[in-house]
């Protein structure tokens, strides 16, 4: 369903006469896909929304699954606490009614010293003044989980050959004094042993610490007001500013009834703000919001902030540009 911007009025898929096809699609895509991985540790792959344009967050239906079939069940929520696990709380738990135990909050020394200001081509040299001023974006990301959703936390810190003993060891300074464990993972280069530290702190953060899980906001309150809680309180944006599109758009859906609905923000993935330069932890800025559409099968409004397209980001060079088959029928490039 869509709301017209001229009439106000709503339109259906089966006033396009489309509901029908939508259903065959749906017959079997609804399921979700059983996999493994090399160590034979079963997985649900069901759903693949981009966490900067959607919710983020696979089927409530394989989360379900899972944790009917498990002892603990684990879920991604796509890039940071300020995207995919804001979203997965406050639209996805909220609508499912699950109550995560937990929360694991990824991080890379490279990551936080690209936030310190260091050039993509340095990012494997140490650089301790570098990291000291990205790590605040990591203290921000378990501030949200810590104290907006009231979630355990435990940081895994995915190790790099690069990363140097001094950079690791600041970070998990940094983390101790703000009363959250860091587990070194080496998931990459030595499978499930090299995650095995990481499943022992969850466990023990999940037995030991209090779990006060909550929302960000209330989801009766008007659209605006539920956008500047995610935008002060996750964010840490001064305010947010709506363009005039903006503002008849949700005019609109509150007439038509629409505005009870939690919020999907659609912004840049590369910064706590919706401009991707300010990196960091930055402090002081707006957020605009340009646009307002409804995912009313999917039960949440998405809000448009600064230049972002609803549209996923591709490579500027394609995979598809990489794989070939050579001579004696061997596909090269896959990895």
């Amino acid at each position: 369903m869509s709301p017209t911007p001229k009439t106000a009025a709503p339109v259906y898929a089966k006033d396009l006469k489309a509901n029908g096809a939508m259903a065959a699609l749906l017959k079997d895509a609804i399921k979700p896909n059983l996999v493994q991985t090399i160590e034979g540790t079963p997985a649900f792959v069901h759903g693949g929304p981009f966490a900067n344009i959607a919710h983020g967050c696979n089927s409530v239906t394989a989360t379900r699954l899972a944790k009917h079939l498990a002892d603990y069940a684990v879920t991604e929520a796509g890039f940071g606490a300020d995207l995919g696990a804001e979203k997965f709380c406050d639209i996805k738990c909220r609508l499912a009614d699950l109550k995560p135990d937990a929360a694991v909050v990824v991080a890379t020394v490279r990551a936080l010293k690209y936030n310190g200001g260091v050039e993509r081509a340095n990012l494997g040299e140490e650089n301790l003044d570098a990291l000291e001023k990205g790590l605040p974006n990591l203290l921000k990301h378990i501030s949200n989980l810590k104290n907006v959703f009231g979630l355990p936390v435990v940081v895994a810190l995915n190790r790099f050959v690069s990363d140097s003993d001094a950079e690791l060891a600041m970070i998990e300074k940094a983390c101790a004094e703000h009363g959250v464990e860091v587990s070194l993972t080496e998931v990459w280069g030595k499978g499930g042993a090299g995650g095995a530290d990481l499943a022992r702190k969850v466990v023990n953060a999940i037995e030991s610490q209090t779990n006060n899980f909550g929302f960000a906001y209330d989801v009766e309150l008007g659209i605006k007001d539920k956008i500047r809680a995610i935008a002060q309180k996750v964010y840490g944006a001064e305010d947010v500013d709506f363009s005039a599109e903006a503002s008849a758009e949700i005019a609109s859906l509150e007439k038509l009834g629409l505005d009870k609905m939690p919020i999907c923000m659609a912004k840049t993935q590369y910064s706590l703000s919706d401009n991707a330069k300010l990196l960091g932890c930055p402090e002081g800025f707006r957020i605009t919001v340009r646009g307002i559409t409804v995912s009313a099968g999917a039960g949440f409004i998405v809000a448009l902030c600064g230049n972002m397209m609803k549209m996923p980001g591709l490579p500027k060079v394609p995979a598809a540009e990489k794989i070939d088959v050579d001579a004696e029928g061997v596909i090269h490039g896959l990895f």
